[in-house]
C-alpha cells in the first residue's frame, strides 16, 4: 500500500509564503504538522484554513522541527521550510524512494531552485548541486524525507537555533543521503533584498563557523 510522509513545516510569522508551501504539500494527502513559533501575523489562520495541525514550539527552527516531528504520526517524516514550494511530481518521487529497498535506513532530498529568472539564481542553484554531489550537504530549503526509525536512530533534531540542517545531515553521513531529481524551490527574496554575493557570502560564512565550533546562537546574529 502507497503511504504518505507526514509533513513538518517551521514557522514565524512566515504568512507570505505559506499558503502557496501547503498547497503545493496538498499534492501527497498527507498529514501536515506547522510548529510555529509564535507568529503573530496570519500564519496560524493560514495552516488552519489548509487543514495543517497546528504545533506550538519553542523559538528556533531545531527545537520548531522537533516538536514537529514528536507529534507525528507517520512512520516517514518529510522536514520543509515554510518558504519552500516542492515541484508538481514530488509525492509520486517520494513515494517511490520510500517504497525502495533499503531505503528506510537512508535519507532524501530535493534539488534546490529558486523562484528567480536571473543568471545569478541559476549559478547558485548550479553551486548547491555541486555542494551536494560532492559534499553531501543539503540544506533544510531543500526538504529531507527519511524514516521516523532513522530520524530517532541519529538523535532528531537538536535543540539549537541553527544549523539544524547542516547537524542532522552530518550525522546522517553521506551514504545515506540521497538526491531525488525533483526541485523544491524556494523563496529568493532574502538575496534580492540584500544583494546574491552578499547574502550568500553570509551563509557560506554561517556554514563555516560552525564547523570551526562555533556556537549556533552566535552564528544566528551573523545570519538574521
Amino acid at each position: 500500500m502507497e503511504q504518505s510522509p507526514t509533513i513538518v513545516i517551521p514557522t514565524l510569522n512566515a504568512a507570505a509564503g505559506l499558503a502557496a508551501t501547503l498547497a503545493a504539500c496538498a499534492e501527497a494527502g498527507a498529514e501536515i504538522l506547522v510548529a510555529d513559533a509564535g507568529s503573530t501575523d496570519g500564519t496560524a489562520a493560514i495552516a488552519r484554513a489548509a487543514g495543517a495541525r497546528l504545533v506550538q514550539a519553542p523559538h528556533g527552527r531545531g527545537m520548531q522541527l522537533a516538536a514537529g516531528a514528536a507529534e507525528a504520526r507517520g512512520d516517514w517524516l518529510f522536514f520543509l521550510h515554510a518558504d519552500t514550494r516542492p515541484a508538481s511530481g514530488w509525492s509520486a518521487a517520494a513515494r517511490a524512494f520510500m517504497a525502495g529497498p533499503g531505503n528506510r535506513g537512508r535519507a532524501a532530498h530535493f534539488a534546490f531552485a529558486l523562484d528567480d529568472p536571473s543568471p545569478e539564481a541559476r549559478r547558485l542553484e548550479r553551486l548547491v548541486a555541486w555542494r551536494c554531489r560532492a559534499l553531501a550537504l543539503p540544506y533544510g530549503d531543500q526538504g529531507l524525507l527519511l524514516s521516523r526509525a532513522l530520524y530517532e536512530a541519529v538523535g532528531g533534531f537538536r535543540p539549537i537555533p541553527l544549523m539544524e540542517d547542516v547537524d542532522l545531515v552530518r550525522r546522517l553521513g553521506r551514504r545515506r543521503i540521497v538526491g531525488l531529481p525533483v526541485p523544491a524551490v524556494t523563496s529568493a527574496e532574502r538575496w534580492r533584498r540584500e544583494g546574491w554575493r552578499r547574502r550568500s557570502a553570509r551563509n557560506l560564512a554561517c556554514l563555516s563557523l560552525w564547523f570551526l565550533g562555533v556556537p549556533p546562537r552566535l552564528i544566528r546574529k551573523l545570519y538574521a
